[in-house]
Parts: structure tokens; sequence; C-alpha cells
């Protein structure tokens, strides 16, 4: 099993860009995967497919040569050690409010004594080699979510706990949980504030930091303040945005048509 490209690329003072899915699609996973993105993310969370879904979605992933992450819907255990078995070399975990919370999470992911991991890597042995179980606690990422007041009020507790590897900001939640509106790429309000408190925490407790933005640019900022691990939108934001500038700018021209039939 070869080591995390991810931790890899950390280690060199790098950033990750990570790529986010939302469609039930394997052949829209395996089109993002061949992007150039650093990773790529089967979200389970608020996108649109279950485990049944989210396995060929892997597979098209791994298939470009691409690590493979999951969202999953909830910290529950089955669930992430599913998606672990299934060949995902990181799992990000929503809602993360304490430590409890957190200590839960990390011992779903890691195989004792440091964690409570039930072994059975059916398809991560296939896809990594048999000596995967022996080296899965240390490739395995570790992502809690800070997106809730309560996170904000335990960021220490939560970052500190032994197996976390990194955090991943939800904006929108976060927004909200601090009297904002939802939505990305905040500039004004009480986010950024955040953002910094966030990442003195995260770097006092050498942890990596993760977030969701909403552009490239905005995801360049992030980096230059410290962030290590960036998602600009998802695939369907992909498709719906192109999309339209496509519709706006055939619509807004004046249009000849030539002929008619199929061409």
């Amino acid at each position: 099993m070869l080591e995390n490209p991810l931790k890899t690329k950390w280690q060199r003072g790098e950033a990750v860009l990570n790529a986010w899915l939302a469609i039930p699609s394997s052949v829209s996973a395996e089109a993002t995967a061949r992007l150039g993105f650093d990773s790529v993310t089967i979200d389970m969370q608020h996108g649109l497919m279950h485990y049944d879904g989210a396995l060929p979605m892997l597979q098209a992933i791994n298939a470009a040569n691409v690590l493979g992450l999951a969202r999953v819907p909830w910290n529950e255990p089955g669930i992430i050690m599913k998606m672990l078995d299934a060949g995902c070399l990181g799992i990000i975990c929503p809602m993360i409010s304490s430590r409890e919370e957190c200590e839960a999470f990390v011992g779903a992911c890691r195989y004792p004594p440091r964690g409570y991991r039930s072994y059975g890597p059916t398809r991560a042995n296939m896809y990594f080699g048999n000596n995967y179980a022996a080296n899965a606690n240390t490739n395995v990422l570790t992502f809690a979510m800070i997106e809730t007041s309560g996170a904000m009020q335990n960021l220490e507790a939560i970052m500190s706990v032994p197996g976390l590897d990194a955090i991943y900001v939800g904006p929108a939640d976060l927004s909200q949980a601090l009297g904002g509106l939802p939505g990305a790429d905040w500039e004004e309000g009480p986010v950024p504030p955040a953002l910094d408190e966030i990442l003195a925490v995260a770097k006092r407790n050498n942890i990596f930091a993760g977030i969701h933005t909403g552009s490239a640019s905005y995801a360049k900022k992030m980096v230059n303040k410290g962030f290590q691990f960036v998602t600009v939108q998802s695939e369907l934001a992909f498709l719906t945005t192109g999309g339209s500038q496509v519709v706006s700018e055939f619509r807004g021209a004046s249009v000849s048509v030539k002929g008619k039939g199929p061409y």
C-alpha cells in the first residue's frame, strides 16, 4: 500500500485541490477525476447517492488513478467503515460538535488498538494490496467538519483528538450557526474571523485545514491564508454554471438559421 499522496503533498507544504461529486453517476465521476484534481470526494450527505451508487463512482475515480474520499451522511460507524472497506482513503464527517463525537468518528476509521474499526477491507484489499490493513491507520485520512456553534465552542477539544488528521469547514452551515445566511466565499460577516480562529487552533494542534469554496479565486485566497485542502463547487455546479453560460450567450446573440434538418 502506497503512502497517501495527500499526506505527502501536505508534508511538502503544498495545497490539495479537491473535486466534489453530487451526481450519482460513475461517468461524471470518471470525467471529473480526469480533469487534474488531486482528490475527488463523493458527497453522500447532500449528494444524491447511496452506497450502491457510490461504489461504482469510487471505482471510476480509482480507474483515473486519483484518490477517492467520501463525505458520509452522518457520524455513524456503519457507513464510515463500509466506505473505507470500499477503498476510500479518507472520510469527511459532518457536524462534529464535541470531542466525544470526534473521538467516535476517528475511532471508526482506525483498527484496534487505535480505534474500533472492524476488519473486512473487501475492495480496499483488492485495490491497495494485502498489506492494506497494516498501513490503513497511517494512510486513511480523517476530516472532522467544523460547521456548528458547538464546534466553535469546542475547537481545541475537537482538534486535539489523537488520530484526527484534518478539519473541513462547511461555510454555509457555519455562517448560519453564527447568525448569518448560508453561502460561501465570505469576505464580511461572522465567518472570516471564525476562519482565523479555526486556522490558529489547527496550526496549534498540528493538523491540516480544509474548506469548501465557490470559486477558484477564493480557493487561492484560502490557500494563501493557510488552508491546505480546498474544494471549488461541485460537478453539478460546473454543469449548471457552464450550461447557463451557453444558454445565456446563445439567447443573447442573433442567430441565423441557414438550413433545415439534422446536421
